[in-house]
């Protein structure tokens, strides 16, 4: 099926924005269809990118969706495929400051909670081998990882973004150890805010969204891998509904 003008409009929006939330993707499809006159059917998006996704994939390309490992809300985001050096960012960052993301990515990934404090992140810029980075150069850079949905900072600590875990989701499988890498064993994508199950002989992680799911209807909470009771609890989810602190 060719990719009529509405698609064409989704994908453009898609290439400027990056990431939109279910409800912006819905509203988003509604106005790319009226725009150019197509006939619009407003339960049909998953199939609306279906048929831009077989255009997209040839070029590595493809339009995703995942839950927010905060609140479960779905995000779309225009991700590239490719198995490469941090593809996207290639055209925004400079060779220096993709090195110092890919150290902040190193410290988040050997930390038990997925995070990097903003002081080990500082120090690492003045080891850099491309070229270092002042204290005043990498702070702006951390501001601007932030600013375009990479990173997301709370009290000083930097996790990655759904965006980031979207589109790095390829890189992270491919170049960290399978300890290192975590999963949720619920819906099988990458863990990085999870509850962990309390049996130090069971590997079970789940998100915290998934985990209400999981457990919602079932009248004992057992733990999906050795069936020992879940310690953690699992309390409902709020949606912020905010493009932003993803």
């Amino acid at each position: 099926m060719a990719l009529g003008e509405g698609h064409q409009r989704f994908i453009q929006t898609m290439m400027v924005r990056g990431i939109v939330n279910e409800q912006d993707a819905k509203t988003l499809h509604r106005h790319c269809c009226e725009v150019h006159r197509e006939h619009y059917v407003s339960d049909k998006l998953e199939e609306f990118i279906q048929v831009i996704n077989s255009k997209l994939e040839p070029m590595n390309m493809r339009i995703r969706t995942r839950s927010s490992e905060d609140d479960g809300t779905q995000y779309f985001a225009l991700v590239n495929t490719a198995n490469t050096e941090l593809t996207r960012m290639s055209s925004d960052y400079a060779d220096n400051e993709l090195e110092l993301f890919r150290r902040t990515l190193d410290l988040i990934m050997t930390s038990d909670s997925s995070t990097a404090s903003s002081t080990d992140i500082l120090n690492s810029a003045d080891s850099l081998q491309t070229r270092k980075l002042t204290k005043s150069a990498a702070e702006c850079l951390l501001k601007r990882l932030v600013f375009d949905d990479w990173l997301v900072e709370k009290r000083g600590d930097y996790s990655l973004s759904t965006r980031c875990v979207m589109e790095m989701e390829p890189y992270i499988r491919t170049m960290y150890d399978e300890e290192q890498v975590k999963v949720c064993s619920v819906c099988h994508c990458l863990a990085f805010k999870c509850q962990i199950c309390a049996n130090p002989l069971c590997t079970v992680k789940i998100h915290y969204p998934c985990a209400v799911k999981y457990f919602k209807k079932k009248p004992i909470q057992k733990c999906p891998g050795c069936s020992e009771l879940w310690p953690n609890k699992v309390r409902e989810c709020r949606q912020s509904g905010s493009q932003r602190h993803r």
